[in-house]
């Protein structure tokens, strides 16, 4: 889902009217192989003649959002890689994020794959099988400097609202924790929910935050009081079976690691490059 994004146009085909809309754009580049039929290079089959079709849940900086009227970020900059390999452009499907967890749209024939910022979880491999994973995240605890929390306790004991964005693993590591938090749709919600007072502190993955603090507003009004290891790791989904699919995805992410582009996405997308990062161990 997250660089290096063409023009796109948005279009509401009756096709695709029940994943969302589609969000077309233009890849680094689209190769010279084209593509006969359905197929792409190294005859991985497409549900759309000539590109990959990508599921995402914008907005989700810096994995996928819009910036300047294109779609961009860290995620959408790895699958423009896989697209490159395949000899086609890359097309975006925003949809709902709780569709990921099933595969629903995957399933549907709506899309080839699903780039999200998404974790793989044992729960979810039972529907979708995963790349190998490409990030490895941690949780942040992020409050209103005027509220006087000082850490994930603090909001518990001082009384305070937690929020965190509904059906992803913040929110349920905020409940395993003993929370009732707000749930927000989208990462940007969960922002406004905090600018507006409706919650004094958020749980939410620390690369979302790093990009909000880049905004001096945000920095001035907000400070990090926790960032939690909970073990994630980011995967990118395929419909189960899709081997093919599946091995270009993860040739895409080693070469990348192997020639230095992962790394100057990551600095670009992210910030500081950790080399750890690069050889996460299987989740």
């Amino acid at each position: 889902m997250n660089t290096l994004f063409g023009r796109r146009a948005r279009i509401l085909a009756a096709t695709t009217a029940t994943a969302g809309v589609l969000l077309v754009a233009g890849c680094t580049s689209s190769g010279s192989g084209g593509s006969a039929g359905k197929s792409a290079a190294g005859g991985v089959e497409l549900v759309k003649a000539g590109q990959l079709t990508t599921c995402t849940h914008l907005p989700y900086p810096p994995f996928q959002s819009e910036i300047d009227g294109k779609v961009q970020g860290f995620d959408v900059s790895m699958i423009d890689l896989v697209a490159k390999d395949l000899g086609v452009k890359q097309a975006i499907v925003d949809t709902p994020f709780e569709n990921f967890k099933t595969g629903a749209f995957l399933n549907s024939g709506q899309c080839d794959l699903a780039a999200a910022g998404m974790t793989i979880t044992a729960e979810r491999k039972k529907h979708v099988d995963f790349s190998d994973p490409y990030f490895d995240a941690t949780q942040a605890v992020l409050v209103d400097k005027k509220s006087g929390i000082t850490s994930l306790a603090d909001v518990k004991a001082k009384g305070r609202k937690l929020g965190a964005q509904a059906q992803t693993t913040g929110e349920d590591y905020a409940k395993k924790e003993g929370f009732d938090p707000i749930s927000f749709e989208s990462s940007d919600a969960v922002l406004n929910g905090l600018r507006t007072g409706q919650v004094q502190a958020v749980v939410i993955d620390y690369p979302v935050v790093q990009g909000w603090l880049k905004d001096k507003a945000n920095a001035d009004a907000f400070k990090l009081v926790g960032n939690i290891n909970t073990g994630e790791q980011y995967g990118f989904t395929v419909k189960k079976g899709n081997t093919k699919l599946l091995a270009a995805i993860n040739k895409a992410i080693k070469d990348a690691k192997a020639d230095g582009t992962y790394k100057k996405l990551y600095e670009q997308w992210i910030g500081p490059y950790n080399p750890s990062v690069a050889s996460p161990a299987a989740s």
